[in-house]
């Protein structure tokens, strides 16, 4: 794990979920992915967003040209623990389809205008992953 996202799940877990600097005000989730080749837990923080009862989270990377491994490891391993503020759950993922994404990406990048410059710096189209609680 990066030193930058131990920092931030550091800080997550230190104020119940919250944090600061660039990401203060940011819905974030650590998602606890198992790996598809190692087989070993990988917690990453993400932004999420909720839809209804379940979470979106966007497989954005940036606007790299690949997709994130966590995106892999769920693809791989779609059950596995998040964490959301002070609760820890066990999720189901799976990939939004076209007609449900549309509305979900275009809320995400409206609330959130980084994740536009994210979609413009990519060939690809951002999966957005949906979460439903188990």
């Amino acid at each position: 794990m990066s030193d930058f996202n131990a920092q931030i799940i550091a800080e997550f877990r230190e104020n119940d979920g919250l944090i600061g600097g660039p990401f203060e005000g940011s819905p974030i989730i650590l998602l606890h992915t198992i790996g598809a080749k190692s087989g070993k837990v990988r917690i990453n923080p993400v932004m999420y967003s909720a839809v209804g009862d379940d979470l979106a989270v966007f497989a954005s990377m940036a606007g790299a040209p690949t997709n994130p491994d966590w995106y892999h490891n769920i693809m791989a391993n779609p059950e596995f623990e998040v964490e959301v503020g002070t609760e820890t759950f066990t999720v189901s993922a799976r990939v939004a389809d076209a007609g449900e994404r549309a509305k979900i990406w275009a809320d995400q990048k409206s609330a959130f205008p980084q994740f536009a410059d994210y979609e413009a710096s990519t060939d690809r189209e951002i999966p957005v992953v949906m979460l439903t609680r188990t």
